[in-house]
């Protein structure tokens, strides 16, 4: 249910308000120099760190190493990594348990887990654990030098200009919704497994295992079905498979074709919104007007970027292995 991936496979763990979140990483190729310092760049970059529409929960994300590296460099057997979780408020939770949150897990976590689920700050269901993401990520990064992710956000509120976009959200009281563009560089050609294990297939379905995750477009996305097919084929330049345009993202036939692979990932509003809404109180079994209490991001997509690339490492460093280019640990 926790993990994902093949050669290269992470598990992740923990709650929001538990004692640590964490990730167990296996298939890191032995002898891989790793120091809390590889880590903390994106850690600190995953932070809302006071911009403007993110959460005021800190924490500071000293990474605990606990297996898995001796002497400073990974062993080759599985990597395991825990986070402090320092700086909760479970009261603001526990007055509203009997409220689920529209557009939150709280319903559907609470009818599948029978009422056991650790509703506090969203438990096992927060982006909290995407800090054991973006950890298992920096060291996947390391793992497939010399490619390159670089993830922004290009969209907030449906507005180009972030800044207006999110004074939209202050304005109306409100959360929203915004883009985050991926491009990746100096990718190999051949990596994907079609048809399950498409490159396309892989790094969808561990980005929307990303909280508030609504849509991924590989390169000209949704737009392709309003072209021609003559203008949106991407002409082969040279024996390296250059294309003179890359409409295609950088994958043809879910295999990675050595252009730079592009892709563009769309998150819906925060649920957890200051302003009032109405949900069913499953005690009293009656609709009732209430307000989300606490501390959340008016727009998750803002520190989103370094989770992106994170999966996307992972899903890279895997395909790699599976294509022998990364020497393979057991």
């Amino acid at each position: 249910m926790n993990s994902f991936g093949k050669l290269l496979s992470v598990q992740i763990f923990g709650e929001s308000h538990g004692a640590y979140v964490g990730v167990i990483i296996n298939g890191v190729t032995a002898g891989l120099p790793i120091a809390e310092d590889d880590l903390i760049p994106d850690l600190e970059r995953r932070k809302a760190n006071d911009i403007k529409g993110t959460t005021p929960r800190k924490e500071t994300d000293k990474p605990i190493f606990i297996a898995g590296i001796f002497n400073g460099k990974a062993t080759g057997f599985p990597i395991t990594i825990l986070f402090e979780n320092n700086n909760v408020k479970t009261a603001d939770y526990e007055q509203q348990r009997n409220i689920p949150r529209p557009g939150h897990a709280d319903w559907v976590a609470h009818q599948k887990f029978g009422g056991h689920e650790d509703y506090r700050g969203g438990g096992h269901f927060s982006a909290r654990l995407t800090t054991a993401l973006v950890a298992a990520g920096a060291i996947a990064k390391k793992m497939i030098a010399p490619i390159n992710i670089a993830a922004k956000v290009i969209a907030v509120a449906g507005e180009d200009d972030i800044e207006k976009g999110l004074q939209k959200a202050i304005d109306a009281k409100d959360s929203v919704g915004g883009i985050v563009e991926c491009k990746v560089n100096n990718v190999p050609i051949g990596l994907g497994e079609p048809y399950f294990n498409s490159l396309e297939s892989l790094l969808a379905h561990i980005i929307f295992a990303i909280p508030a995750v609504k849509g991924i477009e590989f390169g000209s996305g949704f737009n392709a079905a309003k072209m021609f097919g003559s203008i949106h084929n991407d002409a082969i330049e040279n024996m390296q498979g250059k294309t003179t345009t890359n409409y295609a993202g950088g994958i043809v036939g879910g295999i990675s074709n050595g252009n730079e692979l592009i892709f563009r990932v769309a998150f819906k509003p925060t649920s957890s919104t200051p302003k009032e809404q109405k949900s069913l109180n499953w005690q009293t079994e009656q609709v009732e007007t209430f307000s989300i209490k606490g501390r959340h991001d008016l727009c998750v997509a803002l520190r989103a970027p370094v989770i992106i690339e994170a999966v996307t490492a992972l899903v890279l460093a895997d395909c790699m292995l599976l294509e022998q280019k990364i020497k393979r640990v057991i």
